[in-house]
């Protein structure tokens, strides 16, 4: 992990996220906290590392989402050589679309 992610100023970003109690009371936060152009970036993020875990290649998930190719390249990294949060919250995700049904 980078040097700057170890910083303790970045914790406070960490500990504040980890306070969210509800999906509204988390959308209000990040709202208040990112653009909407961030908030965008990371939602097509998102997205992309689902359909990239639901095995769709690349021109599909341009088709779907609008992300440029530098963008699902980027996510398939870190899929695969990153810091394994998609891999540690995309489970979660799908137990709890699982649970909803």
């Amino acid at each position: 992990m980078s040097k700057f992610y170890d910083k303790p100023s970045s914790d406070l970003l960490y500990r504040a996220l980890l306070q969210v109690h509800d999906l509204e009371e988390c959308r209000r936060f990040l709202q208040d906290l990112c653009t909407v152009s961030e908030l965008k970036a990371m939602e097509q993020r998102m997205e992309v590392a689902m359909l990239l875990d639901q095995g769709l290649i690349y021109s599909e998930i341009l088709e779907r989402t609008g992300a440029s190719s530098a963008t699902i390249s980027r996510v398939n990294r870190c899929l695969h050589y990153g810091a394994d949060g998609y891999r540690t919250i995309i489970p979660r995700l799908k137990e709890e679309e699982h649970g909803e049904l």
